[in-house]
């Protein structure tokens, strides 16, 4: 009894490793990749590198905090003026 309990744990530990490597091994691909994870180069941040190309960026940032900030004042203003009238 004692013997085949050791050739089943024998059995065990070399083929319980080798089942898990052989899973998680083959084909990588159709199981553990989520679609569209990565974005496309045209979706990333492309890094200014030149004077010229860093005070466009600066410029087109500048402009879209004034956009942020106008958008701001404008809810914060109706929701004045919504908290007014309930009054």
């Amino acid at each position: 009894m004692h013997v085949t309990n050791q050739t089943y744990q024998f059995g065990m530990y070399i083929l319980f490793p080798i089942s898990i490597m052989y899973y998680f091994g083959t084909n990588l691909d159709g199981k553990f990749t989520v679609p569209d994870f990565w974005p496309k180069p045209g979706q990333t941040h492309k890094i200014p590198y030149d004077r010229d190309e860093i005070a466009k960026e600066l410029e087109r940032l500048k402009q879209r905090n004034l956009e942020n900030k106008r958008r701001r004042e404008e809810q914060e203003r109706l929701r004045e003026l919504g908290t007014g009238r309930e009054e």
